[in-house]
């Protein structure tokens, strides 16, 4: 009996609309647990968009390095020690860590996150103050609006240039005027504008960007009487090689250049992006996996509700099939219209569920999004796996009831009362 023939297909549905409240009642298990599953999918990818959106604009390979106490006597010194970064370290890591395809030291007026008082006209506000490599951008990704972003030339003449931020040009400056090639006055030093960006981060990094002004690291160092002091690096490594390998190559040349001690682990404050965020999407790959477990466990569920029913049915059919199998009906004939029955029954539940679950997604989903849950979707290779799952599930539903079916012999069914 082919799978084509409608005779096959209107007995099939002619079966499952016997009785339609029972028949409703066992396909709502599936279509619950379907549904469930697609809206935890869903759910767990805006969960996941939300935190790790705190990288937008970060190279997620990255390093920060920065100097704190020494906690160990060396070479004569004494733990407690302060002491700083400066351009040698610069030149010493640039020739001794051939691993780091980006270096980027880094000045903050005021240290990380101050801020330095800043004049243009009768407009004054208070800004972030950063002056920086032009390496910086590929480490934190910079989108110019206007101008342009200081170069390496600007970096070598000192030139007192400066790029500003969003919310540094709404304060400053009036609708419609002109802010390329205009001066701002920086603690009292003038510098020409250059250049306008709008931040690719999010959150609060993307506000200290828009109320922040990027300058020269030279020029900084020389307005500001910073003489070659370095407050923080940022490094990018080479393809191939480990953040951690990298830290842990640039710690060594640091150290040995101050005379802190091999083991002193708390000299230096380091960040490393490349581990964190790794460290993330464990975490998010274990949430997949709970959402997978507890989705296809709802699912399952459901599934035994209907192998259950189709058990009801063969009993129900008893005499039916014992009179198909006297008059030469195949055993592969009855087990494949009990299966194709469960799988008919499972495969329309599940599909409808799918089509609730991403509906409610697609159009709940933004209406319930903030800062750590963003953008809620399903992707269709999950719509396909889900699919497949179904299938199996149908599968699986039709296998008891049919073994079933094949254990009625044709004399004891023929005797059997409807």
């Amino acid at each position: 009996m082919s799978i084509f023939d409608l005779d096959r297909w209107r007995e099939v549905f002619d079966t499952l609309g016997a009785n339609k409240l029972r028949t409703a009642l066992t396909a709502f298990g599936v279509l619950w647990g379907i549904f469930m599953l697609i809206i935890m999918l869903g759910a767990g990818s805006g969960l996941k968009k939300g935190v790790t959106s705190e990288f937008d604009g970060f190279a997620t390979n990255s390093l920060y390095v920065w100097t704190q106490r020494t906690t160990k006597p060396y070479k004569g010194l004494p733990s407690g020690r302060n002491f700083g970064l400066n351009n040698e370290d610069t030149k010493a890591i640039r020739e001794l860590v051939p691993e780091a395809k980006v270096i980027a030291p880094r000045n903050e007026v005021g240290g990380w996150r101050g801020a330095a008082n800043v004049v243009r006209g009768t407009n004054t506000g208070s800004y972030g103050i950063k002056g920086d490599y032009p390496e910086v951008v590929q480490i934190q990704p910079m989108q110019v609006t206007e101008g342009r972003l200081m170069n390496q030339f600007d970096l070598d003449q000192k030139r007192k240039v400066a790029v500003i931020g969003a919310k540094v040009i709404n304060d400053l400056y009036e609708p419609g005027e002109e802010v390329i090639g205009s001066n701002i006055s920086i603690n009292g030093v003038y510098f020409t504008v250059i250049g306008t960006i709008k931040t690719k981060k999010s959150g609060g990094e993307a506000e200290d960007d828009a109320q922040s002004i990027f300058i020269p690291l030279s020029s900084f160092q020389l307005a500001f009487n910073y003489g070659n002091w370095v407050s923080y690096y940022g490094f990018m490594p080479i393809d191939g090689v480990s953040v951690a390998e990298l830290e842990a190559k640039v710690l060594k040349v640091l150290k040995e250049r101050h005379r802190i001690h091999p083991d002193d682990e708390f000299a230096f404050g380091t960040n490393n992006n490349e581990e964190e965020f790794a460290e993330y999407d464990n975490v998010f790959t274990g949430i997949d996996f709970l959402i997978w477990f507890v989705g296809v466990l709802t699912l399952i569920a459901g599934v035994i509700g209907i192998s259950n029913i189709m058990l009801v049915i063969v009993k129900e059919r008893t005499k039916e099939i014992g009179i198909r199998r006297a008059i030469g009906a195949s055993p592969l004939s009855i087990v494949s219209q009990i299966i194709l029955e469960a799988l008919v029954l499972t495969s329309m539940a599940g599909y409808i569920g799918i089509v609730l679950g991403v509906w409610v997604i697609e159009f709940a989903g933004p209406l319930i999004e903030d800062k750590s849950f963003k953008n809620p979707e399903v992707n269709f290779q999950t719509i396909l796996i889900a699919l497949g799952v179904l299938i199996i599930s149908g599968c699986f539903a039709g296998f008891i009831p049919a073994y079933r079916a094949l254990e009625i012999k044709p004399v004891d069914a023929l005797r059997t009362e409807n």
